[in-house]
């Protein structure tokens, strides 16, 4: 019996991240959340189940990119983590945050006298 000579062509996949506004493989899920809930101790199936637009070849592919780049992603991670911060130093200090919960309730209350008025209740 003759045997036949198997090839196998291994070709690099390139992780599932365009830019730092894209999310893993095209949507809105974060590098970010996909790596902490790694970290959390989920599997890759488990983040797909909690994140069912990921593909699982996308999250496999991240956490391979994760474990080989440790120290790089999460430079990464922590610069983002001080931008969101400066982002919301920033806004808080345009917008001061207290009391946003009652003047939110307020303008409802006064919105819906307006449509109570309008319908005549």
């Amino acid at each position: 019996m003759e045997e036949k000579e198997i090839s196998l062509t291994l070709e690099a996949e390139p992780v599932p991240l365009a830019t730092d506004a894209d999310g893993v493989g095209g949507t809105r899920v974060t590098l970010d959340t996909v790596v902490t809930a790694f970290e959390d101790g989920a599997t890759a199936e488990e983040i797909v189940y909690q994140y069912p637009s990921l593909g699982l070849a996308d999250v496999y592919s991240v956490i391979g990119y994760y474990l080989q780049r440790r120290s790089e992603v999460e430079a990464y991670l922590r610069q983002r983590q001080q931008r969101a911060d400066e982002v919301r130093w920033q806004n808080e200090a345009r917008f001061d945050p207290r009391g946003i919960r009652e003047r939110l309730l307020a303008r409802r209350a006064d919105a819906e006298a307006v449509n109570d008025a309008a319908a005549g209740r």
